[in-house]
C-alpha cells in the first residue's frame, strides 16, 4: 500500500495528498497546478501561515525584517538550505515588520529567528543567523536530511 502524505502547496497553500515516494517527481498542486515543492523559500503571512504549518512535511520559518543586518546576511544561507532540502522540508519567510501580530503570537523576541514546525506544532527554534553547516546539522537532528 502506498503511503500518502499531506503537503500544503508552496504557491496557494492548498493541502494536497501525494504518495510519499513521489516527492522528488515534482508533483503538482491539484488546485493551482504549480509544483507543490519549491526550491526557494516562500513568503508567509497570517492567512497562509495557518495553512502552511499543517501537513506531513516539516516547515522551517525564518522570522526576519528588512532593516536587520544579520537577517539580510542570513537570507542567502536560508535560500541555499531551501534548495538543498526542497522535498524534505518547506522553507517559509515571515517579515516581522509587515506581520507584527503573527510574530508576537509566535513569541518572537529577536530576529532572525528560526522556528521548526512538524504536523502543525512547533518542535524547536533557534535565534540568530547560522552558517549553512550548522543549519543543516540542526535540521538533521530533527530527521531532515537529503
Amino acid at each position: 500500500m502506498t503511503e500518502l502524505i499531506i503537503v500544503p502547496c508552496a504557491h496557494c497553500a492548498t493541502l494536497n495528498r501525494i504518495p510519499n515516494a513521489k516527492r522528488s517527481e515534482q508533483p503538482q498542486c491539484g488546485s493551482c497546478k504549480q509544483p507543490i515543492f519549491t526550491s526557494a523559500a516562500f513568503d508567509l503571512d497570517t492567512a497562509t501561515f495557518s495553512k502552511q504549518r499543517k501537513g506531513d512535511v516539516p516547515l522551517l520559518v525564518d522570522v526576519w525584517a528588512s532593516w536587520c543586518g544579520p537577517c539580510r546576511q542570513f537570507a542567502p544561507t536560508f535560500s541555499e538550505a531551501a534548495a538543498k532540502l526542497s522535498t524534505q522540508c518547506r522553507f517559509g519567510k515571515l517579515d516581522s515588520e509587515a506581520h507584527p501580530a503573527l510574530s508576537g503570537e509566535l513569541g518572537v523576541r529577536s530576529i532572525p529567528s528560526l522556528i521548526l514546525f512538524r504536523n502543525g506544532k512547533e518542535i524547536d527554534r533557534k535565534s540568530g543567523a547560522l552558517p549553512l553547516g550548522q543549519l543543516l546539522s540542526w535540521l538533521k537532528q530533527h530527521g531532515i536530511d537529503n
